[in-house]
């Protein structure tokens, strides 16, 4: 996985995780039409910022025709397992499984890693069914990271954020929910919200996302202390993942308007500053952002 010439994620060689499943030469019935930018936007913007039901919105963007696009279990290679998009995850992950392991030694506290699964178009979750055109997402219901390559893909040519660690900071952000639910935080938040007004709601889930920059950006100070594996260029290249990622930019892209109040994952320049928090100070405690006066 080296599309960006200017990438220089030294990955190669280090250790792969065994907590990958892959689903993609399973019969999953059938993957989705592509939808392009607008409807990817569109798709993500109802998961990520409105907490409609992404399936909600993929139906309605669906062209109605009712012929499926099959999955092809054998696009990936003869051995899907050790294609280099797959080898990639499987290292990010196992370094985000050694770093966060370390530190929850540190805290005394137990640290159970979440296990991924790689799936095409449309897969079954204990969270409901998830599509591709979701983006990557955790589910706390069965505490599974869910993704489809082709995301990949999606961030650097469609999105605007090519670059393998800005691949890797994805996969560390989802990692970085599971952390959330492990310690707690998810369902107090979960709680707090369904006592409050859905402004105030949004207000509380931007705070848990841009924690979880953070703490992707505490991951990427550990890792890059014990493998000194990132370059300048890689840092940049999450940072703007991040910022492609936030919701003013989504929001403008979907529909040229942006809403401050329905924000649930923070602007760009909130989730670049978060990043780079936990980055430059490597300590969980630093990712308080509800203790923060502004987020």
């Amino acid at each position: 996985m080296r599309d960006d010439p200017e990438s220089g994620m030294k990955w190669e060689g280090h250790r792969e995780s065994d907590r990958v499943e892959d689903l993609r030469g399973r019969p999953s019935g059938a993957g989705r039409r592509g939808l392009g930018l607008g409807g990817i936007v569109l798709a993500l913007v109802a998961a990520w910022l409105f907490g409609i039901n992404p399936m909600t919105v993929l139906s309605a963007l669906d062209d109605g025709s009712g012929a499926p696009v099959q999955v092809d279990p054998g696009s990936a290679g003869d051995d899907p397992a050790r294609d280099p998009a797959t080898r990639f995850v499987r290292v990010v992950l196992a370094d985000t499984e050694d770093v966060w392991q370390t530190l929850f030694k540190q805290r005394q506290q137990p640290y159970t890693p979440p296990r991924l699964r790689l799936f095409r178009g449309q897969t079954e979750t204990a969270c409901g069914t998830g599509d591709s055109a979701m983006g990557p997402f955790y589910c706390p219901g069965d505490q599974h990271i869910y993704l489809d390559l082709d995301f990949f893909d999606t961030l650097s040519k469609q999105l605007g954020a090519p670059g393998e660690f800005a691949a890797a900071y994805v996969v560390a952000h989802e990692v970085a929910h599971h952390l959330q639910q492990q310690l707690g935080i998810s369902a107090k938040v979960q709680q707090a919200r369904s006592r409050l007004s859905e402004v105030a709601g949004n207000q509380l889930s931007v705070r848990l996302e841009l924690q979880a920059d953070c703490l992707a950006g505490v991951w990427t100070h550990h890792s890059q202390k014990g493998k000194q594996w990132l370059e300048r260029s890689d840092v940049e290249a999450a940072l703007n993942a991040a910022s492609r990622i936030g919701d003013d930019v989504l929001q403008k892209a979907a529909n040229g308007q942006v809403v401050p109040e329905s924000f649930t994952h923070g602007s760009a320049a909130q989730r670049q500053r978060w990043f780079s928090v936990g980055m430059q100070q490597g300590r969980i405690e630093a990712c308080d952002t509800f203790a923060a006066a502004q987020p």
